[in-house]
């Protein structure tokens, strides 16, 4: 059976289908005329999350380290704790109870104890409580603990996958996405991208495709399910072929990204997290153009502390050695979306309360970054932008606060370097304003998602609108060229962080526009390299 979709990311992938599920957590108060059976269901799924949450720290421990796997530790204690166990049992008993009511009601109510409390530390164990109950009550509702229930790498289906969602998967067992919904401009789409691995939107897989062998075409942009020996062979072939050409590339490691004409481009990489640093090393990337930081929000149930985002930018910084690392600020909001927020509802998220605009009227959250990030930077080479700006007031008041954060490490005692600071350019204003930007900062990075998107008029995440989303749209060459210009007159180096950057047609053009830069995924670093140094005369 093959199935037409659209694809976001080429690329061949043969292996077995899984269906990824949400899976259905909603608890219904059910009684029960053997709660002995009850009783033995929950220690069962006591003794699953327990082991669930020690391969969770085991994880954590090698991507982000003891202090930000410790989290998982204080998860198993919790979950033994004898108030919490007791007050369960006594529910299922006393009520003639199902296990999966009695472990939601224990959860709200040591929730809400806990948030009542006047003591900072305990108050924040609510989202503790509330996330042992949550793991419960899935593992009891048969409910995969990352989505992935498959011990071996699989082709993973699914109606769509939220940022919130993808950051959880377990990367390496993930061969392809496919997905009924989405964008191509998504960021599940940018996450296969810096995978390297082929992905499909608006295919409209069957349900009872479950264990099914299939083959991704990334390439034509269709999935075939239960292929024929022959059909087998041929993408078998063509699969170790694309394995000879990645080898091919690898020759290119150590090689300086300079053209024909001696023309010297930068090319970094973007990642998403800690753990995307082995892959830029791996590909030689020349630093990391895009450290998107708001990963490490997305993958928490609640503000990540100062102390753990310093460790993740420390390790990310001494990892790269004195290589350039630059971290874009906190950009929540839109299409990434964090429950403890609090954000809302809004009509038109992409253009609404987002990134740089929440920092600035949530001082205290974009300090506690600014100091992590500045502690960090001992330690490296880190320079920080800062995301969404269309105004000079606005970059004077992140200074502001930027000296308000320098000058309380100083008399905390804490060491730090000074860094380079630098803003995206990613909204029409910003383009427009450039100039006057550019006295402000010591480097622009063209975020060229957003910037189209705002340009054109059309939300990126709207699939029906991907025919025309046109990156390649003359307003975008000529605003790329201006941003340029106007960077380079005031002596700011320019760079692009958006996916446009690793567009190897447009290589050449970015080179004779005068870009300084260039950051793509970990996976693409080799190829624009290739073209690159096959460039100029």
């Amino acid at each position: 059976m093959e199935i037409k979709g659209k694809s976001v990311f080429n690329g061949i992938a043969i292996g077995k289908i899984e269906i990824y599920s949400k899976g259905d957590k909603t608890v219904v108060r059910k009684s029960v005329s053997d709660t002995a059976a009850e009783v033995s269901r929950f220690e069962k799924a006591k003794q699953d999350a327990s082991e669930q949450l020690a391969a969770l720290y085991e994880k954590a421990l090698k991507e982000v380290g003891e202090v930000n796997a410790a989290i998982f530790e204080v998860h198993q204690m919790m979950l033994e704790d004898p108030d919490f166990v007791e007050a369960v049992i006594g529910i299922i008993e006393n009520q003639s109870v199902n296990a999966e009511y009695a472990v939601a009601q224990t959860g709200d109510n040591f929730a809400e104890m806990f948030a009542a409390m006047d003591d900072d530390y305990m108050r924040a164990r609510a989202a503790d409580i509330k996330d042992i109950s949550d793991r419960l009550v899935g593992i009891l509702c048969g409910v995969g603990a990352d989505g992935i229930r498959s011990e071996e790498p699989v082709i993973l289906l699914a109606d769509d996958l939220a940022p919130s969602e993808t950051v959880q998967l377990d990367k390496s067992k993930v061969l392809s996405f496919v997905t009924k919904h989405g964008s191509a401009n998504s960021h599940t789409a940018i996450l296969a991208r810096t995978m390297n691995i082929p992905a499909l939107i608006s295919v409209d897989y069957p349900e009872d495709c479950e264990g099914k062998t299939a083959i991704v075409d990334g390439f034509e942009g269709i999935i075939i399910i239960d292929p024929p020996v022959s059909e087998l062979e041929k993408y078998t072939e063509r699969l170790n072929k694309a394995q000879e050409e990645k080898m091919l590339l690898q020759q290119l490691k150590g090689k300086e990204n300079v053209t024909l004409d001696g023309r010297k481009i930068n090319l970094y990489a973007n990642i998403g997290g800690v753990s995307d640093v082995a892959a830029v090393l791996a590909n030689d990337a020349s630093g990391i153009g895009l450290f998107r930081s708001e990963f490490l929000y997305l993958g928490t149930d609640d503000y990540p502390t100062e102390e753990q985002q310093f460790l993740a930018y420390k390790s990310v910084a001494e990892t790269m050695a004195g290589k350039k690392v630059i971290i874009r600020t906190l950009d929540i909001g839109a299409d990434k979306q964090v429950d403890y927020f609090n954000l809302g509802k809004e009509d038109n998220p992409a253009m609404g309360y987002r990134a740089i605009r929440i920092c600035l009227d949530r001082p205290e959250i974009f300090k506690t970054q600014l100091r992590a990030i500045y502690r960090a930077s001992y330690y490296g080479n880190l320079s920080i932008m800062f995301p969404m700006i269309i105004s000079v007031d606005e970059v004077k008041k992140i200074k502001s606060i930027v000296e308000e954060v320098k000058e309380s490490l100083r008399q905390d005692g804490i060491p730090f370097k000074e860094v380079e600071l630098g803003v995206m350019i990613e909204t029409p204003a910003a383009v427009m304003i450039s100039d006057l930007l550019a006295k402000e900062v010591d480097f622009f990075s063209i975020g060229t998602n957003d910037l189209t998107q705002y340009t054109l008029a059309i939300d990126r995440q709207n699939a029906k609108l991907d025919n025309i989303y046109d990156s390649h749209h003359p307003a975008i060459l000529r605003m790329l060229q201006m941003v340029v210009d106007n960077g380079h007159k005031e002596g700011c180096w320019v760079g692009i962080c958006g996916e446009l950057g690793a567009d190897t047609s447009l290589t050449e053009t970015f080179i004779n526009m005068g870009f300084d830069e260039l950051s793509v995924s970990p996976s693409m670093v080799l190829r624009v390299r290739d073209k690159i140094r096959k460039t100029g005369a």
